[in-house]
């Protein structure tokens, strides 16, 4: 029988980063929507046509959520009627180079499936 080897990675802190940041980007959809705000600010419905498949109730719900974690900004223009734009805050500006890196992948493992 082999003996149980040590983790050496240190303890993590109470509060994980890398749980943290999981935590606002490891929801369905999110992702999505965070790659579609990092070019320029979205109204809703602009939002729902660059995601298929996402219903208006989940867009709603994934937007409240990101900003309350301070990751979208949600500002309303004073039109009639009123339009409502979101943003990728400072913050959520800093998670692209990350979901970049995860697209890259997709790519790669597409290829190595034989799907690209």
């Amino acid at each position: 029988m082999l003996p149980r080897r040590k983790n050496l990675v240190e303890e993590p802190p109470e509060r994980c980063p890398l749980n943290e940041c999981l935590s606002i980007i490891g929801g369905a959809w999110t992702p999505n929507i965070i790659w579609y705000l990092s070019e320029k600010p979205r109204r809703f419905s602009e939002l729902k046509d660059d995601i298929p498949g996402i219903s208006a109730k989940m867009l709603t719900a994934r937007l409240k959520r990101l900003e309350a974690d301070g990751v979208v900004e949600r500002r309303v223009e004073p039109t009639s009627p009123p339009s409502v734009e979101y943003r990728l805050t400072a913050l959520g500006g800093e998670l692209k180079p990350a979901i970049d890196a995860i697209v890259s992948v997709g790519h790669r493992l597409k290829a190595l499936n034989g799907e690209g």
